[in-house]
């Protein structure tokens, strides 16, 4: 502002700090990094419902040198190799009136309850309400397929063995076997309006539903999906 501009302000009673029209608006025109954050939060806190517990989530602030054009459409995002909680990376971009990105750090915990074992545990032993401990805790660095729900392992047959308070996870856990290496099976046969039994011995180990073979007296080896009760089942 030049020296004449100054005077006749003051001469007509204007304040010194009124700007140029054009510069308010630049001013105006730039984006609330606290929008930004928002936007980020509450979607992280979308993607925390597919998760069991309770999530706190912090997000990190917007570097205050960036001055964004104002957003009128503000779309977040999980960066490739992100995932939705632990200390993560989220994204959020402008789709309109102009394009732009920018990346925040967050960090996303969750407390939730998930099981341990109770003591040792022998591999192949089916376990029972009595060989799990619940434990409440912050789930967000646990490897994928902790236990969360007694009903994801009783029944089933721990296929490691483990010692107390050990971490229970899904894939160390299989359906116990109902035909087993050497038993004496009954073989069913089922088609169109005939069923044939046959007495075998089977020659693998399978849970329920799995394929299981059985060989049969006379050397004929025979494959179908293994049921309780020591039957093989074979559908024409």
């Amino acid at each position: 502002m030049n020296r004449l501009a100054k005077f006749i302000m003051a001469l007509i009673g204007l304040p010194l700090s009124i700007s140029h029209p054009m510069a308010a608006e630049m001013t105006e025109s730039r984006q609330d990094h606290d929008r930004i954050r928002q936007i980020a939060s509450e979607y992280l806190q979308q993607l925390s419902t597919a998760q069991p517990g309770v999530a706190d989530i912090s997000v990190g602030p917007v570097d205050s040198r960036l001055n964004l054009s104002e957003c009128q459409a503000l779309v977040p995002f999980l960066p490739t190799g992100s995932k939705a909680w632990g200390k993560t990376t989220v994204g959020v971009r402008c789709t309109a009136p102009s394009a732009w990105t920018i990346y925040l750090r967050a960090n996303v915990q969750i407390t939730a309850e998930y099981y341990v074992a109770a003591h040792s545990l022998t591999k192949g032993q089916v376990l029972a309400i009595d060989d799990l401990s619940k434990i409440k805790g912050e789930i967000s660095n646990l490897p994928v397929g902790f236990i969360n729900n007694p009903d994801q392992a009783i029944g089933r047959a721990i296929q490691i063995s483990v010692s107390s308070g050990t971490l229970l996870r899904l894939d160390s856990l299989k359906n116990p076997a109902v035909i087993q290496q050497g038993q004496s099976v009954r073989v069913i046969s089922r088609g169109n309006g005939f069923e044939v039994t046959t007495d075998a011995q089977a020659i693998t180990n399978a849970s329920e539903g799995q394929i299981a073979k059985a060989k049969t007296a006379n050397g004929v080896t025979l494959s179908g999906v293994a049921k309780a009760g020591g039957i093989i089942e074979i559908s024409n």
